[in-house]
């Protein structure tokens, strides 16, 4: 038996993963401002409304003693913002980022393929912090493509797309208005499919719904449960979630069946179709 493991290089190159991301060592947060950002990221996935004030005044009555102007910093670092409009609001891109009208108010969302949707969230590490995209279809739940990052970047979010087009091409796109998702890289991707593209309004949550939710479950049945010691173990215990997700969790609102299931069997692309997604999804996931 051959048990030589795989080099670091080789296990990057499987996983989709750069070099410089596995030897990526945090800096310039100290460990204190990490565990409060741990704490931030675990109060705004119970109370996604509370801005940087009330976010501040929670983190005192667990015995912190911080101002607002710290914590407002941490949240602008960690890419997050109260689902509310309110003063503290994240900077939209610049004026070449166009905001595109939400499509998605009164659509009867009926199939597959019909609206993808997007967004990028936190994932905390044992030191440090990492950024995490993904993909998934509106209808059936089905994660179709993430990466991930140690930083808030435009590349990352490019790529997780440009992986999600090789199973299929939606109807409609859907995202918040962040800069990664109004710049003209990753909008000009969606308009040469002539995919019709869809942003939130401002603070409104329920806009994009469903991915909420599953960052919900991936920081509560993995991430919170886990202490990731570097990005490559982070990747990979995201990936075996994500498989998890897609292929043996049920879900109440799918009739009891997986997104796997759902995406896959009321496509209607035909036989071949369908074999073709799996195999493109295969190749990326």
């Amino acid at each position: 038996m051959n048990d030589q493991k795989l080099s670091i290089s080789r296990q990057c190159g499987l996983l989709g993963l750069n070099r410089s991301s596995y030897y990526y060592h945090p800096k310039g947060e100290s460990e204190y401002s990490l565990m409060l950002m741990n704490l931030i990221d675990e109060i705004y996935r119970k109370t996604p409304f509370y801005g940087s004030p009330k976010m501040t005044e929670e983190l005192k009555r667990k015995g912190h003693r911080i101002n607002h102007k710290r914590i407002e910093r941490l949240m602008r670092v960690m890419g997050i913002e109260a689902i509310c409009p309110g003063p503290n609001l994240s900077k939209k891109g610049g004026p070449e980022n166009k905001i595109h009208p939400y499509l998605l108010k009164g659509l009867d969302i009926d199939h597959p393929d019909h609206v993808w949707v997007s967004d990028i969230t936190y994932i905390r590490m044992h030191k440090g912090f990492i950024y995490l995209v993904a993909i998934m279809d509106w209808f059936s739940r089905y994660v179709l493509s993430w990466d991930i990052s140690v930083t808030l970047d435009n590349e990352f979010c490019k790529s997780a797309l440009e992986r999600a087009l090789l199973t299929d091409c939606p109807e409609i796109f859907n995202t918040d208005q962040g800069s990664r998702f109004t710049s003209a890289d990753f909008t000009d991707i969606l308009l040469a499919d002539d995919i019709k593209i869809s942003m939130d309004g401002r603070g409104r949550v329920f806009d994009n719904i469903f991915i909420e939710r599953l960052w919900r479950s991936l920081k509560y049945e993995e991430v919170y449960l886990k202490d990731y010691q570097t990005v490559l173990e982070a990747m990979e215990c995201i990936k075996r979630y994500f498989e998890f997700y897609n292929q043996e969790r049920i879900h109440q609102a799918l009739d009891y069946r997986t997104p796997y299931e759902v995406y896959y069997e009321q496509s209607n692309c035909g036989v071949l179709g369908i074999e073709r997604k799996q195999e493109n999804h295969l190749n990326f996931a």
